[in-house]
């Protein structure tokens, strides 16, 4: 019996792969929701197995809308996933969250449109309504935290991060609209793949790296490409040091997360309702419940 990975990471724009793995494996996984964004790379850090994948694909062929985010999450979830880590670049829309720093977000705003993006597992005749009120697990955000400290990263604790759709950036006008709503981050990943982590009662967690101050700002550059990926590749070296820091720690202490039952109250739809194609399409996800 293969052995199970009980943390994931999913990397993004400019974490395409972890230089720090040995034993690495590629994977080839068949879900039920298509393939995921690119062979899954497992491994070990620091002895502990590892599950990792790019979520834009090697080369970053994936746009935002375009990333099977489905697929991905149940594809760590198959591979035992318990936590799961995702790194993200993302715009600032406030003054001292500066480009260079890292920010652990605790709230989650979806500005998104594309059905593409497949925001829920359930549907087709099986219905759940997760609670998302805290959208990230707050122990596993706490010891990332921690573990971007350790790294002697600037880490910002807290905040609303705003999924757009992209791929493009924001206007002006929308910029100084989230704002005015109070949101801290800006990004196109993280809807719906925090929902969708919730669903596979899998603890979920970001660290955004902020590159730039979106379009707000009015002495500093507008975002572009050239500068997402520039401060990325600096920021690279703090986000490996962070995961080695963290990956052995939560191995570990193997924390509890709110996450683990999340759907223990949340499937309303009668069980001998439930047809039995989408029973065993599911199965791995509310197996346990049915």
């Amino acid at each position: 019996m293969a052995e199970e990975i009980m943390i994931g990471v999913i990397g993004g724009s400019g974490l395409y792969n972890m230089p720090d793995l040995t034993d690495i494996e590629e994977k080839h996984i068949e879900t039920p929701f298509g393939d995921p964004s690119d062979a899954i790379i497992t491994g070990k850090l620091k002895g502990v197995p590892v599950a990792f994948v790019p979520r834009h694909g090697r080369g970053h062929v994936h746009s935002p809308s375009e990333v099977p985010y489905r697929a991905n999450i149940y594809a760590l979830k198959s591979l035992g996933a318990r936590y799961v880590v995702a790194v993200s670049a993302c715009g600032s829309l406030r003054e001292d969250y500066a480009p260079g720093h890292i920010v652990i977000p605790d709230q989650l705003y979806d500005n998104t449109k594309d059905k593409r993006r497949g925001r829920t597992f359930f549907e087709n005749g099986l219905v759940a309504h997760i609670s998302v009120a805290s959208p990230f697990c707050e122990t596993l955000s706490g010891m990332l935290a921690e573990s971007v400290r350790v790294a002697e990263g600037t880490v910002h604790e807290g905040g609303a991060y705003i999924t757009i759709e992209g791929p493009r950036f924001s206007t002006k006008a929308e910029s100084d609209v989230f704002r005015q709503w109070g949101m801290s981050i800006i990004g196109m990943t993280t809807s719906p793949e925090a929902y969708l982590a919730r669903e596979a009662e899998i603890a979920y967690a970001v660290m955004a790296h902020v590159t730039d101050y979106d379009v707000w700002h009015e002495t500093e550059e507008t975002v572009t490409v050239e500068m997402v990926v520039r401060t990325m590749r600096r920021n690279l070296t703090t986000a490996q040091k962070a995961l080695s820091h963290l990956i052995p720690r939560l191995a570990e202490e193997q924390p509890d997360s709110e996450a683990f039952n999340a759907l223990e109250a949340a499937i309303i739809t009668d069980k001998d309702e439930i047809p039995a194609d989408l029973r065993d399409r599911l199965s791995l996800l509310v197996g346990k419940y049915l």
